[in-house]
């Protein structure tokens, strides 16, 4: 079995230390889920749930034989939340696409704004759930700037809810996530994951503009499913006459 071992541990030499072919493997499912979900189907969540479980292993560094690279909890933490909530937007996406079936769409849903109550909410959650975790990181351990960690964790706990549910703005929430992702994970030298997040802060950037005018274009299915007011069967058209 040391060629499993030697294949899970594989790594490519670079200047100043190695890239783990775990972690580049982990970002490509990940793009492809990504990819996926921009276009609403719904094969994106069980090709992301690969890449969560993959990275899950890269970031706890210490217990997969990594003990000279650093342990990021928050990124760590989030591949668990990853699998969580991507099981619950799998579900979700199974169920509307048999909505959409019914009018003849390929897509799994149609996006929606959410509204300003919630949008208010997710601002909430994402500053406050950010000064409440970083303590708790910090006594664990995390890498520093642990609010950073943090600040990640809580943002792609509500970027990947908001996907399930279906909300437009899940993709700028991404984009926060981001602005504090890349240059956390550059200083701890997760170096694909730092690139990967780089190219994702412009693919999310084009995923909001892409479900934003799908959203213009299309109504969704319950309002499609509705029946016709002037569809009426004979003998209620003679009554109403």
């Amino acid at each position: 079995m040391q060629w499993l071992i030697d294949l899970f541990n594989w790594t490519i030499p670079i200047a100043g230390g190695g890239l783990l072919m775990r972690e580049v493997f982990g970002n490509i499912f990940g793009l492809a889920s990504a990819l996926g979900g921009m276009q609403r189907k719904v094969w994106a969540w069980p090709v992301g749930i690969i890449g969560n479980l993959t990275l899950l292993t890269v970031f706890l560094s210490s217990i997969f034989g990594g003990a000279d690279t650093a342990n990021l909890l928050g990124q760590a933490g989030r591949q668990i939340m990853f699998t969580t909530v991507s099981i619950y937007g799998w579900v979700q996406w199974q169920k509307s696409r048999g909505m959409q079936g019914a009018t003849g769409k390929n897509t799994a849903i149609v996006p929606k704004w959410a509204s300003w109550p919630t949008r208010i909410g997710l601002v909430v959650i994402l500053i406050g759930g950010t000064v409440a975790i970083t303590p708790l990181f910090r006594t664990l351990g995390s890498y520093e700037p642990v609010w950073a960690d943090a600040w990640t964790f809580v943002g792609s706990l509500l970027a990947t809810f908001g996907m399930a549910k279906g909300w437009v703005e899940f993709w700028l929430i991404w984009v926060a996530v981001d602005i504090v992702g890349v240059p956390l994970l550059f200083s701890a030298g997760y170096y694909a994951t730092a690139f990967m997040y780089l190219f994702y802060g412009v693919f999310t950037l084009i995923g909001f503009f892409v479900w934003a005018r799908a959203r213009a274009r299309e109504k969704p299915a319950v309002e499609t499913l509705m029946p016709d007011p002037t569809l009426q069967e004979p003998d209620e058209q003679r009554a109403n006459s």
